[in-house]
């Protein structure tokens, strides 16, 4: 039996499960004040036009400027004096500096890269999405196969849908009624409305309309026919939901039950250890095996390990029996942690042929349940399958992970001594600079201990050899392998009078700017458009 489980006791944090009895198979967490931006739909101006990248840098409100392509910008934003002749034209005589947009978050912000937007808006309904100024971007859903796409056309066509505007439909609404269906468009046409309203109010940049909490957007997008309880333990939640249902899907709102037991929710339905696999780095198979997860800059980098398996009868059925256990896994880690963007797969290798179409098979079946399309390639020589994923949302790790400030990522640091021979060789290096009179180093306690120790002649020749003055600092606040080297000339010498450890410098003021800017970004934005129904 599966149901929709939705916990928001915790105001901090409100999670959405999927659950086929009690194997959780999607997850979908938001933490207040963090909330996505993709979708949303601002009134926005543009900064600056870059030929070279063929896009424009618009201001939308974020303090990150977004990104806007050529081949983003509607038409109806390009001057008058712009002719169609089928040549390729120019984003410089398309739109102008200080021009007023109204754009969609396409992709996040990640990392250093701003938003991708774009100015061919979507609007999604429960069994439509409206495009409002994209007529050639109407159809059926990709995911709509056989009898069935034919079927859906002929439904379209019943659809009173305006000139420029196209319309797609969803999986949800393949069996519905043309009456539903036009109710549905009716009231995203009237979203579309109130969006050019609230779009003429004043000058941007400011966010006009924004995406659906997590309830909501979960209802939406994840409720399908073999859904058949949604679970929520927050009361406030529950009548919201069981509101909009109403409104929405009247048919469907018996689905929506209140949990009021003692025990929690998710351990009711003993999904807290799987939501924790989520979170780690190593997840094991049910047979011993283990399959290991790396982010990388540039790609997500799976490796499955037979570990402890012995399920087969002989190296090579426990090779296969591994990886095919692997391939479930992977697809479902992939829609808990919603990882996106370019992946690859290092399997255990397998000799035969036919087993490594096997797993292939089996990786490509599991994966059909994703919503988000998934494109993979084939098991090469190596062992290695590459496979590539859209970003729905921020991935789980991006909205509830830190960057170690230890590490800053890597996941290994540099050992005490290979450090200190490091920053042995640069006070070196700066010493043999003209004009050096001193050079202070705050350093680690251990680096400092090894340094005034063990490599105390060292640091006696250089400062003889170059009549410089070292001064090693101890500072409590630093770990490995962070230190800091502070050259100073002979015009700005340290006083005779002023005593090394007063030297310390303090990170608590830089912390607490890290954690001013932190709120500062989390600000919640208002939308122009609040409570449309």
């Amino acid at each position: 039996m599966k149901r929709m489980l939705i916990n928001a006791t915790q105001r901090e944090e409100i999670r959405v499960a999927l659950v086929d009895g009690q194997k959780l198979y999607d997850l979908d967490i938001e933490t207040p004040g963090k909330e996505q931006k993709k979708a949303n739909i601002y009134k926005a101006v543009v900064t600056r036009i870059e030929p070279s990248l063929d896009a424009a840098f618009v201001n939308y409100g974020s303090e990150r400027h977004g990104f806007l392509p050529m081949k983003e910008i509607s038409r109806e934003y390009f001057g008058d004096d712009v002719t169609f002749t089928g040549q390729r034209i120019n984003i410089k005589d398309a739109i102008k500096e200080g021009q007023e947009l109204i754009i969609q978050v396409e992709k996040e912000e990640r990392g250093s890269k701003g938003a991708a937007l774009t100015t061919f808006i979507s609007l999604p309904g429960r069994h439509l999405v409206l495009m409002p100024n994209n007529p050639r971007a109407g159809g059926v859903s990709r995911r709509i196969e056989g009898d069935s796409r034919s079927e859906a056309r002929e439904i379209l066509s019943t659809l009173d849908i305006p000139d420029g505007m196209g319309v797609i439909l969803r999986t949800a609404g393949i069996g519905k009624s043309s009456e539903e269906l036009q109710w549905d468009l009716d009231y995203l046409l009237q979203l579309w409305e109130s969006v050019q309203r609230a779009a003429a109010a004043g000058p941007a940049p400011y966010l006009i309309y924004q995406e659906s909490n997590i309830i909501i957007r979960a209802v939406r997008d994840y409720l399908r026919a073999d859904i058949n309880e949604i679970v929520i333990d927050d009361p406030d939640m529950y009548a919201r939901t069981k509101e909009f249902m109403r409104q929405v899907m009247p048919r469907q709102a018996d689905l929506v039950k209140y949990y009021d037991e003692t025990i929690p929710l998710f351990s009711r339905y003993q999904i807290e250890s799987q939501i924790e696999t989520a979170f780690m780095r190593e997840v094991r198979l049910p047979s011993g095996g283990a399959i290991v997860i790396d982010h990388t800059e540039a790609l997500v980098s799976i490796d499955v390990n037979s570990s402890r398996s012995t399920k087969g009868s002989d190296i090579e059925e426990t090779a296969l029996m591994t990886n095919l256990e692997a391939a479930e896994e992977i697809a479902r880690q992939l829609r808990l942690r919603d990882m996106g963007g370019l992946l690859v797969v290092d399997f255990i290798d397998m000799t035969p042929a036919r087993n490594r179409k096997d797993v292939e098979n089996k990786l490509r079946d599991v994966l059909k349940e994703d919503r988000a399309r998934v494109q993979v390639g084939r098991i090469s020589k190596f062992g290695l399958l590459e496979m590539s994923r859209q970003r729905l949302r921020g991935s789980l790790g991006e909205s509830s992970l830190t960057l170690c400030p230890r590490c800053s990522g890597q996941g290994s640091i540099r050992g005490v001594e290979s450090l200190s021979l490091a920053i042995l060789r640069i006070l070196r290096e700066e010493a043999m600079k003209e004009n050096t009179s001193q050079l202070v180093a705050q350093v680690p306690v251990t680096v400092a201990t090894y340094l005034l120790n063990e490599k105390r002649n060292d640091l006696d020749k250089v400062e003889s050899e170059h009549s410089v003055k070292l001064i090693l600092v101890p500072n409590p606040e630093l770990e490995t392998p962070h230190y800091t080297i502070e050259r100073l000339r002979r015009d700005s010498e340290i006083g005779k009078n002023q005593r090394s450890y007063e030297l310390v410098t303090s990170h608590e003021d830089k912390e607490r700017q890290h954690m001013l800017a932190q709120i500062s970004d989390n600000e919640k934005e208002i939308p122009a458009i609040r409570d449309f129904t």
